[in-house]
């Protein structure tokens, strides 16, 4: 982590307390977790943090661009550190496995939805659910 978040905070009127910093540390070793996974991680530092707290300092962090959350259950919100490259993802319904995909490879879509339709995709928070090579039915 570098000392860009610790000015994003501040400068957005934000103190910079020790349960943001852990959420925030929390969120960049997981790679991408629900704010559970998040909470129990954290209380393996502190148990002085709750689920709100989690949530809220998820929220802060969000509105900051310092994470992204996409949605790849029908369950919680997965959040990820931006300090990755962005992404989308691609999520097997059968083993739930996930891949980050880079936005590149969606030029042609993106471009045909922006002329055709005025639209611009958000790729960060795009989630493709199918089935993985290794989850497919072989014929």
């Amino acid at each position: 982590m570098t000392q860009d978040w610790r000015e994003k905070l501040r400068g957005s009127g934000y103190r910079l307390t020790p349960q943001r910093e852990l959420i925030l540390r929390a969120v960049e070793d997981l790679g991408h977790a629900t704010p559970d996974e998040v909470l129990a991680r954290v209380r393996e530092q502190s148990s002085a943090v709750n689920v709100s707290t989690v949530y809220r300092t998820l929220e802060v962090l969000e509105e900051l661009g310092l994470v992204r959350h996409a949605h790849l259950s029908d369950r919680a919100p997965t959040y990820h550190s931006v300090t990755e490259h962005e992404h989308f993802h691609l999520v097997c319904r059968n083993c739930h496995r996930i891949v980050s995909v880079d936005p590149d490879v969606l030029a042609p879509l993106r471009e045909r939805l922006r002329q055709e339709h005025a639209f611009v995709v958000d790729v960060g928070h795009l989630t493709v659910f199918g089935t993985c090579e290794e989850c497919v039915p072989r014929a």
